[in-house]
């Protein structure tokens, strides 16, 4: 069905895209109502657009990848975010908590506890939606950058993390389909989400009796998600004025962000806590390239200017794009300007 609605929104897009200004009077589709201007997508059009991989095979590109040209990928270009082993750094553990006997039964054993951990390995039912997600959005910086052999090489890379495929295995479009996730059975359908047949997940009524006034919407953690992703406390929302609760109180009456804990006032700002706190460690480091310039590379690079310490508290309020190279820099508009002030004095001066 994706690939059938794909073609004719591309279609339609097309259609009122392409030849406003040609003034064009070739119906869209013979067989289909006739406006008067645009064209049918050509298949190489639609192609670039419909690129999903279906469990069942459907959309498989041909392909091979070992493990090993794989971890030589992943290293390079994803272990920055996912750890070296798939551990995470800040982003989604992408590996661990697959026992032996879950790839016989197909039932992740971990999904089954409220504290089990969730995983790419845990988690996904088809070895074909990594290889489609992989494929799509990864790496996060220069997404669609791989080829569908580097697909395939970092796809078996993260099934070898998950112990799901052997060191010296090759992954291909003839065995993709058949890899058997720790998870595989793990996947119901007979949810109202599925089909119009099934159990809705929710059962609503209207209220016709002492209904409540006011309703307050509200949201709550549950206990076995706590720091599945770290402390939220430390991750600053890009956008927005959303602030994370310390997720590693259990307590939500007591819980507290993370920023409370402080440097006493006469010892000014804690700058380390500041870069954490704001995000800025997600994209950058202390003396090495992670998403944006190492911390030291922006310091030797504007500490000759004179107005140095001005431009960069500008540039981290407002962010920024193009000077360090094509991944833009969110804002920081909520940022005191005594800590921006800080952050810029402690790179200025060497980030020690």
């Amino acid at each position: 069905m994706f690939k059938w609605a794909s073609a004719v929104r591309i279609g339609w897009l097309l259609a009122g895209l392409s030849t406003a200004a040609a003034g064009a009077q070739t119906p869209a589709n013979a067989d289909g109502p006739q406006y008067g201007f645009g064209r049918p997508a050509s298949a190489q059009e639609i192609a670039g657009w419909d690129i999903d991989v279906r469990p069942d095979g459907h959309g498989v590109k041909k392909g091979r990848g070992t493990v090993a040209q794989g971890q030589e990928i992943f290293d390079a270009q994803c272990a920055s975010c996912h750890g070296t082993f798939g551990e995470s750094t800040r982003y989604l553990a992408i590996a661990g908590g697959v026992k032996k006997e879950d790839i016989q039964t197909g039932r992740a054993s971990a999904l089954l506890r409220p504290d089990g951990v969730r995983t790419v390995g845990t988690k996904l039912n088809y070895a074909t939606t990594l290889w489609d997600y992989i494929n799509r959005a990864m790496p996060w910086t220069n997404p669609q950058s791989l080829t569908v052999d580097q697909v395939y090489a970092v796809t078996a890379y993260v099934l070898h993390l998950n112990e799901i495929v052997p060191a010296d295995f090759e992954l291909n479009d003839g065995n993709l389909t058949k890899v058997q996730m720790p998870n595989r059975n793990g996947m119901t359908t007979d949810h109202g989400m599925w089909s119009v047949k099934g159990k809705p997940d929710v059962q609503g009524s209207n209220c016709m009796k002492d209904c409540v006034r006011e309703v307050k919407v509200t949201s709550s953690l549950p206990e076995f998600a706590r720091n599945q992703h770290g402390n939220l406390a430390e991750q600053k929302r890009p956008i927005g004025p959303t602030r994370g609760i310390d997720t590693t109180r259990y307590d939500g009456s007591k819980a507290v962000v993370a920023s409370a804990a402080a440097a006493p006032p006469s010892a000014g700002p804690n700058v380390q806590q500041l870069i954490t706190t704001n995000a800025c460690t997600a994209c950058h480091s202390v003396d090495s390239k992670v998403v944006g310039p190492a911390f030291r590379e922006v310091g030797a690079k504007y500490k000759s200017r004179p107005d140095a310490e001005a431009y960069l508290v500008r540039k981290i309020k407002e962010g920024g794009q193009g000077v360090w190279g094509t991944v833009p820099m969110p804002p920081q508009p909520a940022l005191k300007e005594a800590d921006a002030k800080a952050i810029v004095d402690w790179i200025l001066g060497g980030a020690k």
